[in-house]
């Protein structure tokens, strides 16, 4: 297994590999979605954002909302530290967190692990209204969201003790809905984000609990590619 170069790959990779994955936990996608921020200044393509965040100017705040503006929670959202707030280091991470004043970047994550077509309508209007929230609060952030689907033979969802596995009927395989689901979401939502990334991976969530992506090369190529054109049109749209 080759480990991956992106912190946020390796989160997103995290959530499967060797356990099982539990849908309904909230705070899995900002998770993934935080560590974009990570990438970001490990990379190091925009000198601006990197010292900001080294000078704790630029915080990530999981709160996901912008202090004094009310608005459903995103997964991620990068901005400036409110000036009263103190920024909070955490050991291994590059970008403090804290509470912020503005939003310049704006992540969401979701995940399509099995039935993907019965809450596809749900999760497209889940990302518009996000998008929406995004931007309706100020200033021009840049929204990026990433798309996890799964493309697995089978798989098995949880629901506290009981198990639901896939049986390709009533229940059908992710394989058997991956792709139309991928179509649906760049049909109904890439255009209303700046950078929109689908991330294909394979996940039975049975034991002994196997990841793997489908194409690691691709997903790594298209998600680099996501982080320079972050990084440039950050230092366009914020001097």
């Amino acid at each position: 297994m080759s480990e991956e170069k992106y912190a946020l790959l390796r989160t997103f990779r995290s959530l499967f590999d060797g356990k099982p994955y539990r849908h309904r936990i909230a705070n899995l996608g900002d998770l993934v979605a935080s560590h974009l921020y990570e990438d970001l200044v490990a990379l190091g393509k925009s000198a601006k954002l990197v010292g900001r965040v080294q000078h704790h100017e630029r915080v990530v705040n999981l709160k996901n909302l912008m202090t004094g503006k009310p608005g459903r929670r995103g997964d991620g959202t990068f901005g400036e530290l409110v000036p009263a707030a103190m920024a909070i280091t955490e050991k291994g991470m590059l970008v403090a967190r804290g509470p912020v004043a503005t939003i310049e970047i704006g992540a969401e994550t979701k995940i399509l692990a099995k039935a993907m077509i019965k809450q596809i309508d749900r999760v497209i209007s889940d990302l518009l209204n996000q998008a929406t929230q995004f931007r309706c609060r100020g200033g021009n952030p840049i929204c990026v969201a990433f798309v996890g689907i799964n493309f697995a033979e089978r798989y098995v969802s949880f629901e506290g003790k009981k198990k639901w596995p896939t049986d390709g009927k009533k229940y059908k395989h992710p394989i058997q809905e991956g792709t139309q689901a991928e179509q649906r979401l760049k049909d109904k939502a890439q255009s209303t984000f700046d950078e929109f990334q689908i991330l294909r991976f394979r996940a039975t969530n049975a034991k002994p609990f196997p990841f793997e992506w489908v194409d690691l090369g691709t997903t790594e190529m298209e998600y680099s590619s996501v982080l320079t054109r972050v990084s440039r049109e950050y230092d366009r749209r914020f001097d």
